[in-house]
């Protein structure tokens, strides 16, 4: 019998690639849509190979309670994505908090009241680890594991940080109301790599646009984050739902780079043909231009020239995953920018 797979969040930058890979291995995959209307929104899982007979699609809205319940009937699997990732905000309750919390209750609650679903797997983040990259300074540590939760954020500081931390908390309560399925969390650092979505708002796409675009050519700041191929935390789900023995979190990240480090990637590639920085930022500066990029002091304070490092070890070791070199992931996403 074939088996059923839910992925929420199906029609998303990281999403698409997950209902991508599933149905290549031949798993009946149900993807909920907000609207059949926006067709804009799905028209791309429409084209993935074996779409037409594996891939159906339901209407299910994160905030209205029940939403799920109906797609989430009969099938063993759910992978459960959906959650605002954006910087682009005007209230962080609204737009990030209730929409990741509540989206996370709505979907496990359907895992609970139906009577198939063996196991779910979350995407969270790092963000659900740490909030600022002094923390791990803060802490005492060298490395940041899957043992650390985020203590740091809150809706006024860090709200996106804030969003996923708590969504992944309520997902852990959740899951010790009953015993029916398992839960394995996901918690990718910032994801890179090429879209299979024609339109995306990803902050990810937004990034790189932003290097190649000229946007940072008088300095980017010296700010670390964990990289990881959008291709390989798909792998990281996939790998999570059928592995049995599959447990807890996992970190998934390649590589801890700076701005300045991605710059060198492009240009040894593409030499000369994007206004990249040349140097990085003074901080003095990015307080005065702070505004223009919607980031606060404290953020500069706590993030800038603070270097983090994460202990992906549990994604190699025991789901088997192997990464794509962050070179690649960056020559892939800069072709693509090219093509369109």
């Amino acid at each position: 019998m074939e088996k059923i797979v839910l992925v929420t969040g199906g029609t998303g930058y990281i999403g698409s690639w997950v209902v991508k890979e599933l149905l290549n291995k031949g798993y009946r995959v149900r993807v909920p849509v907000r609207s059949f209307s926006r067709k804009e929104k799905f028209s791309h899982l429409l084209e993935l190979p074996n779409s037409s007979k594996q891939l159906e699609l339901f209407e299910a809205d994160l905030l209205i309670d029940g939403s799920f319940d109906k797609a989430a009937e009969g099938v063993e699997f759910i992978i459960h994505m959906a959650s605002p990732f954006t910087l682009r905000f005007n209230d962080p309750r609204r737009d990030l908090l209730e929409p990741a919390v509540k989206g996370t209750r709505n979907v496990l609650n359907a895992a609970s009241k139906s009577d198939t679903v063996k196991r779910v797997v979350l995407t969270s983040s790092v963000a659900a680890i740490h909030g600022d990259n002094i923390d791990m300074k803060e802490l005492g540590l060298t490395e940041f594991t899957e043992e650390q939760f985020n203590t740091t954020s809150s809706l006024r500081h860090q709200p996106y940080s804030y969003s996923k931390v708590e969504a992944e908390k309520e997902a852990w309560r959740i899951h010790s109301l009953q015993n029916q399925w398992d839960l394995v969390v996901i918690n990718p650092a910032f994801v890179m790599g090429p879209s299979l979505a024609a339109t995306s708002n990803s902050e990810s796409l937004q990034l790189m646009k932003d290097l190649l675009s000229g946007k940072y050519r008088f300095g980017a700041p010296n700010l670390y984050f964990g990289f990881v191929d959008v291709r390989d935390v798909a792998k990281a789900h996939i790998l999570a739902l059928e592995n049995p023995s599959a447990n807890g979190r996992y970190i998934v990240a390649e590589r801890v780079a700076n701005f300045m480090e991605l710059v060198a990637i492009i240009k040894r590639s593409y030499p000369g043909q994007y206004k990249l920085p040349n140097m990085v930022a003074p901080k003095w500066l990015l307080y005065l231009v702070s505004p223009l990029f919607g980031l606060t002091p404290r953020f500069l304070a706590r993030n800038v020239g603070h270097r983090i490092a994460f202990n992906s070890t549990r994604s190699t070791q025991e789901l088997g995953l192997a990464y794509i070199p962050l070179e690649q992931t960056i020559v892939d996403m800069v072709n693509q920018f090219k093509q369109n």
